[in-house]
């Protein structure tokens, strides 16, 4: 007979952790991450919070760890990898296009020389890019969102512009002087890696491996029902028509973006191992991804 003392055994909640997640208030990101952002789809153990911030903040974050998962530029990489990895997925590549430099005046691309040239950040790609083009430049630390404007009003000599005033420019009458994506395939026959996702070192291998999972789970969402995830995206896209804003995702979300492959980690370390050879990075860093 059973004993009237035995306790009925109490039901035990799986451990839930909450992360941070932080990217880009941009349509490519907005699109990339609509899955998770909008819980269509979930781990039971893992909950995200979303942080929006422009790309330089969110680099300048990451060299302080405020972030579980963050998007950063391979620029910020190196001073950054003791604190986190890299994500399979997640990253941007321009294959043959890439930050575009502008200006008001019809440069041929060696003129840069000795020019002010608006950038978009300090630990930006696109700067990185542009001094592995042209190291004797008189670079002008500028938010992304005004450079066109620089340009424009003779603040500056040139400007590199990245996101969607890449498909922008033309129309305020500016002109392209270089296109550094482009002129990065010359160099190396690879795509010009712009960004990618990180998490922490510090987190269990659990978590990160699931964390890369839905990752990849959100992209392909979005890949699939495209229409959908391009509703969402272009509330983030600043004023671009659907058709453009079509075409801006287009180029910075697609297979790459679901897995790097051999090519695209070549990519990265290509452009890390530059950067070291030139002196503009501080160490020799060897791209690290949780498998």
């Amino acid at each position: 007979m059973a004993s009237p003392f035995v306790q009925k055994a109490e039901k035990i909640e799986p451990r839930v952790v909450e992360l941070t997640l932080a990217h880009s208030p941009d349509s490519d990101d907005a699109f990339m991450f609509y899955a998770l952002a909008t819980k269509k789809l979930g781990a039971r153990d893992i909950s995200f919070t979303h942080r929006l911030e422009d790309i330089e903040t969110l680099n300048r974050k990451a060299l302080d760890g405020v972030y579980d998962v963050t998007a950063i530029s391979f620029h910020a990489y190196p001073y950054l990898e003791d604190k986190y990895v890299l994500l399979p997925s997640g990253a941007s590549f321009g294959e043959r296009y890439g930050p575009v430099v502008v200006s008001q005046a019809r440069w041929n691309s060696s003129s840069l020389k000795g020019k002010r040239v608006a950038v978009p950040g300090k630990m930006t790609t696109a700067y990185l890019a542009l001094q592995l083009y042209e190291p004797e430049v008189d670079a002008v630390m500028t938010p992304f969102d005004q450079i066109l404007d620089a340009v424009d009003r003779g603040v500056v000599d040139a400007g590199v512009v990245i996101h969607e005033g890449q498909l922008t420019y033309s129309g305020t009458g500016l002109r392209k002087v270089l296109d550094l994506g482009e002129w990065w395939y010359q160099q190396t026959n690879l795509p010009l890696p712009l960004g990618g996702n990180v998490i922490r070192r510090s987190l269990d291998n659990y978590t990160q491996r699931t964390v890369a999972g839905l990752l990849k789970k959100s992209i392909q969402y979005s890949l699939h029902h495209r229409e959908e995830a391009l509703s969402y995206a272009q509330q983030f896209s600043r004023g671009l028509d659907a058709t453009t804003a079509d075409r801006f995702v287009s180029m910075y979300v697609n297979d790459w973006t679901l897995d790097y492959g051999p090519r695209g980690r070549s990519a990265v370390q290509e452009l890390l191992d530059r950067g070291y050879q030139k002196g503009i990075l501080p160490k020799a860093v060897t791209a690290e991804y949780v498998e």
